[in-house]
């Protein structure tokens, strides 16, 4: 699996609408073909940097992906709002891979 690992810069006066346009992908992403691993937004730190996970199988499949995102309507829409609402000041994007031994290790539990 890839991970498209995607950073974003942020108005922090306009946090509220980012997290808006995060749940919509929550739908659009599986629906094009995505496997969303989540959205992250600031809780300490730095107010105006969020990211954005979305994995795919291989390269293939993220193009396949993209071609029926464009074609989606509420994937346009969504789209349009951040364009509109001027939310999001930077965008970067960038795939990865997962070191196998790593991913999903145990986790701790509360308390430990």
């Amino acid at each position: 699996m890839i991970t498209c690992f995607i950073r974003y810069q942020l108005d922090p006066s306009k946090r509220a609408q980012f997290e808006q346009y995060a749940e919509a992908w929550g739908r659009i992403i599986p629906r094009c073909g995505g496997r969303l691993l989540g959205y992250f937004m600031p809780h300490e730190g730095t107010n105006d940097v969020t990211y954005g996970l979305v994995g795919f199988v291989d390269l293939a499949a993220y193009e396949r992906y993209r071609n029926t995102l464009r074609r989606d309507a509420e994937g346009r829409e969504n789209f349009a709002f951040a364009e509109r609402e001027g939310f999001v000041l930077r965008e970067e994007g960038t795939f990865l891979r997962g070191v196998e031994a790593t991913l999903e290790a145990p986790r701790l539990k509360a308390g430990t």
